[in-house]
């Protein structure tokens, strides 16, 4: 019985602008039987982080197209270091951090894949497995002496590194070790598929042609572009570095404000990139989108579905609520009911003043508190006026005793107070 894919994968990638090159062969066979493809993860972090949602969602349409994907996580290359893309040589990870690493971006990858008892459930492999008992001799000698110096000084990733000052031979010999892991997975796998950035494409390439010429088979390659943004920039990066799919290291609050601050020009790039919605629904939104950007309605489509998949419905309403607080109209009752991660992720941005828990333990003077204890007002007097103007508030409620004394029963979470000044004007106080 011939195999039908549930839909033209290449195809599918293609409008999404996640295609930018294959190997001949490689449609075609995409559509004529069920197919066993990778792609590889570097363990190099403890959290994967939006730069890896590109090669997610080559596994995510792979396997939704009825293929069966394979995600390797790279405890061997992990301890080499991959050149490509790169100006200088890697820090070195120690086997116990890698394994650590490992672990917890399984745990991430189960989100978006399943590994579970479907007819093409995916399957997690580590590198190090076929690796840690392989002596370097006979590493040079089985794998080694079917690949030459000179195509292996061909591939951009070595070119680039020579001409900027040098490479070592440690991330030279990448390109062996990960063309081995596309040899090994075809022999014990059935994996014909290597898929990954454009820039893996000379590593994946170096894959194909040990198939070929240890195995007498065909292996095939597939890359997604390298997303950038408008500006021309890296996509994936805030100003704070990389935005991380670990909470603890990117609050979903962050992570959706993310999303929705892309520009309008990317944001109709990037829904057909990361959502899983239909074409026909993408569609819609971007013409409802086109000429009144100021809605923001692409990326507000896109931040909820990215936090709702990447970490919960709870999480996007705790986000949503935080951002209608502080950029809409949101209530005092509802700052009141924020968790603290999420009050503390949305007050980054805001200036922060830390105060004694003494002082508001005996309690303080209002205006003694503004303009003294901190600064939010330079003078008590520019401080009564605003009170008494009604321009301020304490946690969204509005106040306006000059003579009131600040103590602990107003702080949320035991620890926090936040001042606004006018109506966007917002402050941290800190009880510390």
């Amino acid at each position: 019985m011939s195999f039908q894919p549930h839909f033209d994968f290449v195809e599918e990638l293609r409008w999404r602008g996640l295609l930018h090159d294959a190997m001949p062969g490689t449609h075609e066979m995409l559509n004529t039987e069920q197919v066993t493809g990778y792609v590889g993860f570097d363990p190099t972090a403890d959290s994967l982080h939006i730069g890896n949602l590109v090669p997610i969602m080559q596994l995510v349409h792979f396997q939704r197209a009825g293929h069966k994907p394979i995600a390797l996580v790279g405890g061997a290359t992990g301890m080499v270091g991959d050149p490509s893309g790169k100006s200088d040589e890697r820090k070195l990870l120690d086997i116990a951090t890698i394994e650590h690493n490992i672990a917890c971006q399984k745990k991430q990858l189960q989100k978006f894949i399943d590994f579970g008892d479907a007819g093409n459930q995916a399957k997690m492999v580590n590198n190090y497995d076929w690796f840690k008992n392989w002596s370097f001799l006979d590493f040079i000698r089985d794998v080694g002496k079917h690949i030459t110096v000179s195509y292996m000084m061909g591939k951009d990733s070595v070119r680039n590194r020579l001409e900027a000052g040098g490479i070592s031979f440690t991330e030279f010999s990448y390109q062996l070790v990960q063309g081995y892991d596309f040899m090994h997975l075809y022999k014990h796998e059935g994996c014909k598929l290597q898929m990954g950035g454009s820039d893996q494409w000379g590593n994946i390439t170096t894959g194909t042609e040990l198939i070929r010429r240890m195995a007498g088979g065909e292996g095939y390659a597939l890359t997604a572009p390298l997303i950038t943004k408008s500006d021309g920039t890296k996509f994936g990066k805030s100003e704070g570095g990389n935005v991380w799919l670990d909470p603890a290291k990117t609050s979903p609050y962050k992570f959706y404000q993310f999303w929705l601050n892309v520009a309008d020009e990317d944001a109709i790039r990037f829904i057909k990139i990361y959502s899983l919605k239909g074409k026909e629904e993408i569609e819609a939104l971007i013409a409802s989108h086109v000429g009144q950007e100021h809605l923001r309605l692409l990326q507000k489509e896109l931040a909820a579905e990215m936090t709702v998949r990447v970490h919960s419905e709870g999480d996007l309403a705790m986000a949503l609520k935080a951002t209608q607080i502080f950029f809409g109209n949101g209530s005092a009752e509802d700052l009141k009911a924020l968790d603290e991660a999420t009050l503390a992720a949305a007050a980054e941005g805001m200036e922060r003043f830390e105060v004694s828990r003494e002082v508001l333990v005996s309690g303080v003077n209002v205006l003694e508190l503004l303009a003294g204890q901190t600064q939010i007002f330079p003078s008590k007097s520019e401080a009564r006026k605003m009170l008494q103007a009604n321009g301020f508030a304490f946690n969204k409620d509005k106040y306006t005793d000059i003579e009131g004394v600040i103590d602990t029963q107003m702080l949320m979470h035991n620890r926090y107070l936040i001042a606004q000044k006018g109506k966007k004007q917002y402050f941290l106080i800190e009880v510390k």
